[in-house]
């Protein structure tokens, strides 16, 4: 999916179709009928080049579709560490997305070799990680450029990437990955923090 696109314009109503056009591929993938992207366009009652506009590849559509099943929304996911602090909410964020790469490690494999080898030009990624922490920073005191930057940076150790770095170039298992990442976000708040006084 272009972030790109998504990230220009009506970004709200952007999200919107593309979330109807993951939901009717979701639809297909429960009954386990092949799709392909006209079937798509129809089935959300879009035509098949904005169809084609967030995903010109079915394949990377059944993937991420296939994917965002398991996945919940960034509001959830903020709703159920309410009442936290700051530190805490990143850590939680962090846990929730490091923990689903571990539940659906191959298929979170899958999916990247699929984006990777389409065209790696484009960016097509969700960004579930990059929502969830800009909303735990919203109410923060936090410059719009920082809080844009300390986003950037704590979402490098969430999710599927940083797991194949620790498991793949270090040699760690899943519990030392955790470990790790955890420990970076935490470095890098403490150096944040400390820059701040």
């Amino acid at each position: 999916m272009s972030d790109n696109y998504i990230s220009t314009g009506r970004t709200n109503q952007k999200q919107e179709t593309r979330d109807r056009i993951i939901e009717s591929a979701q639809f297909f993938l429960k009954k386990g009928i092949k799709f392909n992207l006209h079937d798509i366009a129809n089935k959300t009652g879009v035509s098949r080049a904005t169809v084609y506009r967030y995903y010109s590849n079915v394949q990377i559509l059944a993937e991420e579709a296939s994917l965002d099943i398991n996945t919940l929304h960034p509001e959830i996911i903020i709703e159920k560490l309410k009442g936290k602090n700051f530190e805490n909410q990143v850590l939680g964020i962090q846990d929730y997305f490091n923990t689903l790469a571990i539940e659906n490690e191959n298929a979170f494999r899958k999916y990247l070799s699929v984006v990777i080898s389409s065209n790696p030009i484009e960016i097509k990624r969700g960004a579930r990680r990059k929502k969830a922490m800009e909303l735990a920073l919203e109410n923060t005191k936090l410059t719009p450029k920082e809080k844009k930057d300390l986003t950037n940076l704590l979402i490098i150790l969430m999710g599927i990437e940083p797991l194949i770095i620790t498991k793949d170039i270090s040699g760690l298992n899943n519990k030392e990955s955790m470990k790790l990442m955890n420990w970076g976000i935490q470095l890098i708040l403490k150096g944040f923090n400390a820059s701040k006084k």
